[in-house]
């Protein structure tokens, strides 16, 4: 059965192991299904994320981020999503539209009604069936990045962060029966059990284990 999940979340809040975790799970149960992340998922993705992360411009306006997130973005559906969705897959995604209105709306602070017409244009209106909110506070998920060199958007000042997470729980409280918000302090296992239980209410029942 076709069905488009997606994970969001601020810096170092667990998306893409928990992304992974439930891959391999439907993978284990012979459920097809692909997992893929933004920016990126396509060669001309992938360079974006470079540009959109590592550019050694500090200087890259909120609206030319809108824009290239946006161009992955299209990218992406239009090649890996859409046409996996249509052959009856589950599609898991690490971030989505969602991360643009929470990055570019709430941290950046462009305008609301602007960055929903190029995400919808972006995405030709596809919306996830269910998106996974990690919670967690800017400090603990940078914290869980140790030592590693942080990209443009990691270097943000607390305060962007601050807003990001709030623009998450906003959405998630505007729209609760597609949201699922998990505080995402709590052990890994524990995060995983509770993303399953969700999940494997939206699939076929017939040999799904809970």
């Amino acid at each position: 059965m076709a069905l488009f999940i997606t994970f969001e979340g601020g810096e170092g809040s667990g998306k893409s192991t928990q992304s992974r975790v439930l891959y391999e799970k439907l993978e284990k149960l012979a459920i097809p299904v692909i997992l893929t992340h933004e920016p990126g998922g396509t060669r001309l993705g992938d360079r974006i994320n470079h540009l959109l992360k590592w550019a050694e411009s500090p200087d890259i306006s909120p609206m030319t981020e809108l824009l290239l997130f946006n161009a992955s973005r299209a990218q992406l559906v239009a090649g890996v999503i859409k046409p996996n969705l249509e052959s009856g897959k589950v599609v898991i995604c690490d971030r989505y539209a969602d991360s643009t209105i929470a990055y570019q709306y709430s941290g950046r602070g462009l305008d609301l009604e602007i960055v929903k017409k190029v995400n919808k244009a972006a995405t030709q209106g596809l919306i996830p069936d269910l998106t996974v909110l990690l919670d967690v506070p800017f400090e603990e998920g940078l914290g869980r990045k140790k030592a590693r060199k942080r990209d443009r958007f990691e270097k943000e000042i607390l305060a962007f962060h601050q807003k990001v997470r709030q623009g998450y729980l906003k959405l998630a409280a505007d729209e609760p029966q597609r949201w699922l918000v998990i505080d995402a302090t709590k052990p890994k296992e524990e995060v995983e059990n509770i993303i399953w239980q969700r999940v494997s209410q939206l699939l076929p029942h017939q040999g799904v284990q809970k």
